[in-house]
């Protein structure tokens, strides 16, 4: 009888599961090699400048050979323009983040927790706001406030008066006004998803337990919904802080904002080693908040 326990000569059959290959390297380029075009991208088209604008601001124009000095930035730091456009840019943008927190809080409430024809549309339509230019709603403030604009015609119109009342879109607060509209979906956005996400069980045992609709949102939805503004007031604070076409269209009188400081110590007086010292200035508030934005979205878990 032939023996039926000879070695079989077939290949041994691969421990894979079912349906999945073994990852096979399709090529034996190195890992870094990969990684070097983003790289160079990234290093031509933003840090070199970035490094010349720094350069720059340490060059005075009396030492434009090449020689680094600290004039620029002792001049800047001691002149009153500066300190007043850093005051100014950052109560506006103070002022913007907390009235977007405000304001947006108790726009997402009602788009969130109470019902009304529509609701879901004006919620799409927050994620379309998003996608607006600044300048498209100063815009439209100024055909509804402009000296000229809807309601300054509505007045004339019916007392007979040679000019309007409504004046304060060429003052801060037309900026402050300008930019809460602009950037209050921001904060909005956040918001809605933290809703969409809170617990309706909750809500239920509050008001079963005679929890009326002021304790249940301080109670309840307001700690849920902390993260999310916490994040979303990070962001429009960065955003405030850096905020120009709004400021430029406008044309508030006495309003300087440290980018309109850069704009016009870079184009208007061609003193560029003062306009970088600024915008260095600027980069470096940008680059702290969006850090604190960073840390804020992450626990949020946006």
């Amino acid at each position: 009888m032939a023996d039926t326990t000879a070695p079989s000569t077939t290949a041994p059959t691969s421990t894979t599961a079912p349906g999945r290959r073994k990852a096979v390297s399709l090529t034996r380029t190195p890992t870094w090699a990969w990684a070097l075009p983003p790289v160079l991208v990234l290093a031509l088209g933003f840090l070199y400048p970035l490094a010349l604008v720094v350069r720059q601001s340490f060059t005075p124009e009396s030492l434009e050979d090449g020689g680094a000095s600290l004039t620029p930035y002792t001049e800047v730091f001691a002149s009153t323009v500066f300190r007043e456009a850093l005051t100014t840019t950052v109560w506006l943008a103070v002022g913007a983040t907390v009235g977007c927190l405000v304001l947006g809080f108790v726009l997402a409430l009602v788009i969130a927790f109470v019902p009304f024809p529509g609701g879901k549309a004006v919620a799409r339509f927050i994620d379309v706001f998003l996608s607006f230019p600044s300048f498209l709603i100063t815009l439209a403030l100024l055909f509804i406030y402009g000296s000229v604009g809807m309601a300054n015609g509505a007045w004339t119109g019916v007392t007979g008066a040679a000019e309007g009342p409504f004046h304060f879109l060429t003052t801060p607060w037309g900026v402050l006004l300008a930019e809460i509209t602009y950037f209050t979906p921001f904060v909005m956005r956040p918001l809605l998803a933290a809703f969409s996400q809170l617990d309706t069980a909750q809500l239920e045992v509050a008001s079963s337990l005679g929890a009326g609709p002021v304790r249940i949102v301080r109670q309840v939805i307001l700690p849920e919904a902390l993260p999310a503004l916490a994040a979303g007031g990070s962001l429009v604070l960065v955003l405030c802080l850096n905020e120009f076409g709004i400021v430029l269209f406008t044309g508030a009188k006495g309003v300087t904002t440290l980018p309109m400081l850069v704009y016009s110590k870079a184009i208007l007086e061609s003193d560029y080693p003062a306009a970088c010292v600024v915008a260095v200035v600027n980069i470096a508030l940008s680059v702290g908040l969006y850090s604190l934005y960073r840390v804020v979205s992450r626990r949020a878990g946006a």
